[in-house]
């Protein structure tokens, strides 16, 4: 027998001696507590193929979404153990865990990229995205958010809400995502249950429902108390390898610390009350049944309330527990099944529209080196099966998925089929890519806009039509860019190829080649990004790729308001084109990420154009927006205003395109450039007796501070600075403050550069610095 044999037949032996100890130490205790078992034993691990298909409504899906190091991975992992599909327990410093299977994941301890896992939980099936907490990498929490129906905001209870936390918490709300908040790292000597109640009220702008109390504090941290129904919930650990699936639970008695009972008490009274000032179903029940005594309010009737509110979005649950000493998370489990939406409960209208018909979105690619493109779907409506013949409304092609799969990290099992209102991952689909709308067929995207059409008003075709088109994932502007080289020229096209693959992978990159030099130029989301990618390429396609210096992507803006006026008179062949545009320019709102450049026709104009020539006039005023006329930087805060477009029969639309492109150069340069740097929203926390360092460096990176807090024994200190200035922070905080201090930054806006500083970047670009 080989050594890889012998030691899986160890593991076996010692796996059943361990069970029939376990099992005889259970047997002595039963008569003394009631226990509660979840899940099977360690040595009989359930298999994705015998995964629950229940109806729709006892199907989750739900993102872990925190700040990094909030522990979101080591959740997942427990949730998988103890639902049973894992044999032990990972952990992301040995990076052994399942949803972080990359090797820059398990060397860094970090999340990269969204895992997709599902598994079952007490007759409910569960399809859990575990998404990395690093700001680099948020449009991986942005997709994963795009189909999900709720998800579980954690955090880490010394702390609070941090800065990534109101980056997801946003995200989560634009997509209306009912959320559970389980505070983790309760162990910690500095954990702070009101603290953290607290910041997500006054943070997070949300209605916190306290549904636990932690019992005991820090080291002594041993269990919760379930203030719907009022029991204990202990976890009596005899040793670090304790695994925690055995726990116990038992009602509150006078016989408990009467401050714990106080404090229950109390907490229940108020948790009643706020509900009932929630949910006027729940409020009324009150009054009428139990007005003599609230305390008397079934549990089942407080759950249902619950639920009521959350899946309204008018207050979020919390709960307590510490992943890592496996406390808690199996009330948390139950908790997604009991609070968050099932996928029918969330009422999206391409359901309606397509019944029965297949309707599903793309919202994230693999490369799979034998499979090829991996695709995950998640299915709005109707069955998909393998071998058949998918739509793809966005590219308007036809393509055969070949397999179908159950997603579980990088584990997958094929399939027969999958029904409505899970995920599923397909091989075989060449051409789809992020955020594409697969149909089952032509005909059943037509009949889904008739039905559109039907649901809506007269005279607004044109919208409903897209409206049967699933919206995709928005994707963040890079704020990074490099030049990127290979080795030598015979690796050029291997290296291009690499870049596509990459691309379809993550969109938040973008490559594109300077027209000037000819380089490939590589944009990303920040240093740890491109650090990523420039790993991967080495590692995965064994390409030595050299990266340039990193610079800092920035934007241009106008100054004024100005109008110019073009005419574009060419003949090619025998056929002329003649197209007149007057158009306005001016400066608009940059306060704001989001604010981009706006496009508008005068009333008269909108009417006598005709769609295609409408659309040609569009692109040349968006292709215009990507390259402003000062240093070539894409234009944000710029309103246009289409006054006049007079076209010649028989001009073409390229040539409209041309022309207003043309126009648009005259006019912003009439209105003169002005360069807009990114400034990034720095959170750093740092001991009292390095503060005055660091504020002394912030000092000179230009950075303004906004407020310094106290957190325990440490201070938060949050400012605003330049991103051209932080490159390398890690390293210099790091050596200010003997490693003793964490930071995490997030894009807040694009502000003006003061003249100084712009001159001084134009000479640096133009070669005289």
């Amino acid at each position: 027998m080989s050594l890889g044999g012998l030691q899986t037949f160890s593991r076996m032996i010692r796996g059943r001696r361990l069970f029939a100890a376990g099992l005889q130490c259970c047997r002595c205790r039963l008569s003394c507590h009631v226990k509660r078992h979840y899940s099977l034993l360690p040595d009989d691990v359930k298999s994705l193929r015998a995964l629950v298909n229940p109806e729709i409504s006892r199907i989750r899906n739900i993102g872990i979404m925190a700040h990094i190091d909030a522990g979101k991975t080591t959740t997942t992992e427990r949730m998988l153990y103890y639902a049973g599909y894992t044999r032990a327990l990972g952990d992301v410093d040995d990076g052994d865990t399942v949803t972080d299977f990359m090797a820059q994941e398990r060397e860094r301890g970090i999340t990269i990229q969204s895992a997709a896992v599902s598994f079952d939980w007490k007759s409910h099936r569960i399809n859990l995205i575990d998404t990395p907490g690093h700001v680099d990498f948020t449009l991986e929490v942005e997709r994963a958010l795009r189909v999900l129906d709720g998800a579980v905001a954690v955090f880490d209870a010394s702390a609070g809400v941090e800065a990534q936390t109101l980056t997801v918490w946003r995200q989560a709300e634009k997509h209306h995502i009912p959320c559970v908040c389980f505070l983790n790292k309760m162990d910690k000597p500095a954990a702070n249950l009101s603290f953290c109640i607290e910041s997500i009220r006054k943070k997070l702008k949300a209605n916190p429902v306290l549904l636990q109390i932690p019992v005991g504090s820090g080291k002594n941290f041993t269990g919760v108390v379930d203030l719907l129904t009022s029991r204990k919930l202990m976890w009596k650990m005899k040793s670090m390898r304790d695994d925690g699936r055995v726990f116990e639970v038992k009602a509150l008695d006078r016989s408990d610390d009467p401050d714990l009972l106080q404090v229950v008490s109390d907490a229940r009274t108020a948790l009643i009350e706020q509900v009932a000032d929630l949910d006027d179903e729940f409020a009324e029940l009150l009054l009428t049944d139990f007005s003599e005594n609230f305390d008397a309010i079934p549990s089942n009737k407080l759950q249902e309330a619950v639920r009521r509110v959350t899946l309204a979005r008018k207050g979020v649950p919390v709960l307590c527990g510490s992943s890592l000493r496996n406390k808690g998370v199996q009330p948390l489990l139950d908790a997604i099944t009991a609070y968050l939406p099932a996928p029918n409960e969330r009422h999206h209208d391409v359901v309606r529209w397509y019944k029965d018909d297949l309707c599903a979105l793309a919202f994230k690619v693999l490369h799979d080196k034998q499979r090829g493109p991996l695709v995950f779907l998640r299915i709005y409506s109707g069955t998909l099966k393998p071998q058949t013949a998918l739509h793809n409304i966005n590219r308007n092609s036809t393509e055969r998925m070949s397999r179908l799969l159950v997603p579980f990290a990088d584990q997958h099992v094929e399939i027969p089929s999958m029904t409505a209102g899970n995920i599923a991952l397909t091989v075989g689909l060449k051409q789809t890519v992020t955020g594409d709308t697969i149909v089952s067929s032509k005909a059943s995207a037509a009949a889904a806009a008739h039905r559109a059409q039907n649901d809506n008003e007269a005279g607004k075709r044109s919208r409903e039509c897209a409206s049967v088109i699933l919206s995709g994932v928005e994707v963040p502007d890079p704020v990074f860019f490099c030049t990127i080289e290979p080795p030598s020229m015979s690796k050029q096209a291997d290296l291009e190829n690499v870049l596509n693959c990459l691309q379809r992978e993550d969109p938040s990159l973008k490559v594109r080649l300077d027209p000037d030099s000819g380089q490939t130029i590589l944009c990303g989301m920040g240093e740890l990004h491109i650090e990523i990618i420039h790993d991967r390429i080495r590692r995965e396609y064994g390409i030595e790729t050299h990266l340039g210096p990193l610079q800092v992507a920035y934007r241009e803006t106008v100054l004024h308001e100005a109008s110019a006026s073009d005419t574009l008179d060419r003949t090619v062949g025998e056929r002329r084109h003649v197209v007149t545009v007057e158009l306005a320019v001016r400066p608009v709102d940059i306060t704001s990420v989001g604010g981009s450049c706006e496009l508008a026709f005068t009333e008269e104009l909108e009417g006598q154009l005709s769609a295609e020539m409408k659309e040609a006039v569009e692109n040349g005023v968006h292709s215009s927006f990507l390259q402003g006329p000062l240093l070539g930087y894409p234009l944000q805060g710029v309103s246009t205003l289409i006054q006049c477009v007079t076209i010649e029969p028989g001009t073409s639309p390229a040539m409209v395109s041309a022309c207003v492109s043309r126009c648009m150069l005259k006019a912003l340069r009439l209105a003169g450039g002005q360069v807009l740097e990114p400034v990034m929203s720095l959170e750093v926390t740092v001991g009292e007796d390095h503060l005055s360092s660091v504020l002394g460096d912030l000092a000179q990176r230009r950075g303004t501070v906004r407020d310094i807090q106290s957190r325990h024994d440490n201070k938060v200190l949050l400012a605003t600075v330049p991103l051209a200035e932080m490159m390398g922070y890690s390293t210099v905080l790091r050596t200010l403050t003997s490693g003793n201090a964490t930071f995490s930054l997030e894009l807040d806006t694009y502000e003006a550069m003061n003249p100084q500083e712009q001159n001084t970047l134009l000479k640096r670009l133009s070669g005289l610095l």
